[in-house]
Formats: C-alpha cells, sequence, structure tokens
C-alpha cells in the first residue's frame, strides 16, 4: 500500500486484526509506516543494497517519538548514504561493533600509552586528572561526538566547584588529548582550539617567612605525614628542586655522601623538566637528610624514597602536596594564621628557596644554575656550557647555613 501521508493520514491508520499493514509514502522514496495488530507504530526505510543489490529495510524508530517531518529527513539522509554505495544496516552494526573503541575512556587510555608515558614527566598528573575530573563525565561519551560546549560545561564545573586553576590544567590536558587524536587520524577538529582559560589564575608570589619554615621544618617529619615524605620535603627546600625531581631520586644519582663539602646530586636529563642534566652539591645539611632517608630503607632498594604502594617505584611528587596539605592541620604558632590563610605548596618551596638566595646576595646566573633554569640566549644556549658547580655549592651552603639560623632562632626565642 503507498499513500501520500499526512499526520491526519496517520491517524487514521487502524491496527489490523492480526499481523501488520505498512504503507509506503510517496512523498518520501523509500520510507515507509508499520503498524502491528497491537498498535505499534514504527517507522522504516526500504533500499536496495548497492553490493548485492537485495532488497533490505532498515529501522528509523516509532511514531510518535519520530514525526513525519523528523522520519522524511531520516529517509532522505539514508538515501544519500544508499546514493553513494554505503548500507545504511551494515554501517550501523559496525558502529556498535567499534562503539567500545569510540569513547573517551578509549582515547584517554591510548593517549596516556602513546604519549604522555612516553614522552611526558608530568603523565601522573595527566592521569590523576583524567580519573579525578574528566572520565567520570565523560568516560563512555564518543570522542567524535564531544564538542565545544561539552567542554565549557566540563571546566565551568571545576570553576565553581573553587578550583580555577585545576580547571584550566584540565581543559589544557583535554586540549593535548584531542590534538592527539588529530595526529592519529581519529578526529579532525579540536574543541578546544582557541578556547580562552575558563579560571582566573594569579601570578603566583608564596614564599615561606621564618616561622612558617621553623613550623614546616619541625613538623614536616611528624604525624600526620611520614618519616619518609617529611624528609623529601625537607630536601626540597634545601635544593630548590622541583618535587617530583626529589620524590624520584635514586642511589645511583647521588656521589660521596659520606665526604663533607663534596657530596653531590646528578638529577638525569630524562627527569629534568628541561630535558638537562643537573648537578645539585649536597650541603652537609642535604647530606645528613639524605643519609637518614637511606638508613630507613633495605639496601636492595634503589630509590631513597620507594613507594608504600608501587613495589620497586618511587614516591610521586603528588605525595609530597599532600603531605603539605595535612601538615596544615597541624601548624601552631606565629605561622598558624598566614599558613591556613594561604596554604603553601611544595612549588612555594622552591620560590621561597630561589627568593631567600637572591636576598643572600646570589648572583641571578648562579640562581638560574642552581634551579636549572634554561639559558635562551644564543651564547648561552650553544657556547657557554660551564655548570657553575662551584658557584652552586657556595649558594646551596649559604642558603644551608641561613635555614640552621632559622631554626635555632626558635631555641632562643
Amino acid at each position: 500500500m503507498a499513500r501520500a501521508l499526512t499526520d491526519s493520514t496517520l491517524k487514521g491508520i487502524k491496527p489490523p486484526a492480526a499481523g501488520r499493514v505498512e504503507v509506503a509514502d510517496l512523498r518520501c522514496a523509500g520510507l515507509s509506516f508499520r503498524i502491528t495488530a497491537a498498535g505499534v507504530r514504527s517507522w522504516s526505510f526500504r533500499f536496495r543494497d548497492p553490493q548485492s543489490g537485495k532488497d533490505a529495510r532498515s529501522t528509523i524508530g516509532h511514531y510518535p517519538d519520530f514525526s513525519l517531518g523528523q522520519a522524511r529527513e531520516a529517509a532522505d539522509a539514508l538515501r544519500g548514504k544508499v546514493a553513494k554505495g554505503i548500507n545504511p544496516i551494515s554501517e550501523k552494526r559496525r558502529d556498535r561493533r567499534e562503539a567500545s573503541s569510540r569513547t573517551f575512556k578509549a582515547l584517554s587510555d591510548r593517549y596516556m600509552e602513546e604519549h604522555a608515558r612516553r614522552f611526558k614527566r608530568s603523565a601522573d598528573a595527566d592521569e590523576r586528572n583524567l580519573r579525578l575530573h574528566v572520565l567520570p563525565i565523560w568516560e563512555r561519551r564518543r570522542y567524535d561526538h564531544i564538542e565545544r560546549a561539552d567542554v565549557i560545561e566540563l571546566v565551568e564545573g571545576i570553576v565553581k566547584a573553587g578550583s580555577p586553576v585545576q580547571a584550566n590544567r584540565v581543559q589544557a590536558l583535554i586540549s593535548m588529548i584531542f590534538s592527539f587524536a588529530i595526529d592519529a587520524g581519529l578526529v579532525k577538529s579540536n574543541p578546544c582550539s582557541r578556547l580562552r582559560k575558563r579560571g582566573a589564575e594569579n601570578q603566583e608570589t608564596r614564599v615561606l617567612s621564618d616561622s612558617e619554615i621553623r613550623e614546616f621544618w619541625h613538623r614536616a617529619i611528624l604525624p600526620p605525614v611520614t618519616r619518609r615524605v617529611g624528609l623529601a620535603l625537607r630536601l626540597t627546600l634545601l635544593t630548590g628542586c622541583r618535587s617530583g625531581e626529589t620524590a624520584g631520586i635514586s642511589r645511583g644519582e647521588l656521589s660521596d655522601l659520606n665526604v663533607s663539602g663534596g657530596a653531590g646530586w646528578l638529577l638525569p636529563p630524562e627527569r629534568s623538566k628541561n630535558g638537562r642534566a643537573h648537578y645539585v652539591p649536597l650541603s652537609d645539611v642535604a647530606r645528613s637528610t639524605l643519609l637518614s632517608a637511606i638508613e630507613l630503607i633495605s639496601d636492595e632498594e634503589e630509590f631513597v624514597f620507594p613507594s608504600p604502594i608501587e613495589a620497586g617505584g618511587p614516591i610521586t611528587g603528588h605525595s609530597l602536596t599532600v603531605a603539605m596539605r595535612r601538615m596544615g592541620g597541624k601548624i601552631d604558632g606565629k605561622a598558624k594564621k598566614t599558613w591556613q590563610a594561604d596554604p603553601p605548596s611544595p612549588h612555594d618551596l622552591r620560590r621561597t628557596f630561589a627568593t631567600r638566595l637572591s636576598a643572600l646576595g646570589t648572583p641571578k646566573e648562579d640562581r638560574d644554575a642552581c634551579l636549572n633554569h634554561t639559558r635562551n640566549d644564543v651564547g648561552s644556549k650553544h657556547y657557554d656550557q660551564y655548570e657553575r658547580a662551584a658557584e652552586k655549592r657556595k649558594a646551596l651552603g649559604a642558603w644551608a647555613d641561613q635555614l640552621q639560623s632559622i631554626i635555632a632562632a626558635e631555641k632562643s626565642a
């Protein structure tokens, strides 16, 4: 049966006594309306398989969920596919089979395995942000269906939760994942392209005061912080190294620990942010801190600060961040008010180190060398390969002396 279907016509078609009735729409080639004896009404598209030449039928949906106009639009789209040699039924089956591989979870897993774990020192942070902020919402979403508005909605949720800086980090991570997907030929565009940062960031200026340094030094190795993590935090303040660099230190990176004034730590290029090896002369206080940490581990353990979770691996920089956060609840005395008003992070220990070196009169070239900052001028980058080891040892020794004076001032106060 074929008729020029209208809404009135559809409403007037009665269910058959048995079986089903199918009515072809004269105004839309291939579109047909079906009604069963139970009164179930549905749309389908009839076509000839471009490959086999056999008649086939692709379901569109139920009526009135799909109106007449919507059904005609769907039929037009299916007809266009058939004209291109595509079997809509085969395409739908293929999409179902590939659905699991097209989820954002599948894409993020590929990103972590093929990019982050191979090339990024912040891979652990990427994995943590995915687990905490992205996958709970997008895990089963098709990545090729994620649009700009979806990114904004997700990131704005983090901003409104009071974490604007974290929101920007998550946005940058999502953008990186989609850039990876473009390079892998999985998508054609990045929904984060030219998307401004959603969270407002203030320039970081946090530097610990003398009273905060004293409280930090005392509290770092007391519960709820473990002594192992506390010693890593102390070493971060003493050397100015990044928390992840300190956390991952191994025995093989250390030399002459038993030699006062000669001990050193050579950070390999694969563990430094700029990909350059970094020699850190160890003051006697830093040397003593490392020896105390080594006393806590067995002779078979390679990492100075071994992970209590991952066998054979070190703690992570995130462990130091968590420890600083937990420490805040125990801070007392003069430092309590300022600490709780603006809780410092491990990176603030590095900034404190740099600021204190400057106050001690350490030249900028020596401060940059202590911080392993890359000098980008042509002469420094390509010709000046002097490592400033002697200057660094002098600067780190001066800072260790001042640090001890600050800590000792507590006893005389």
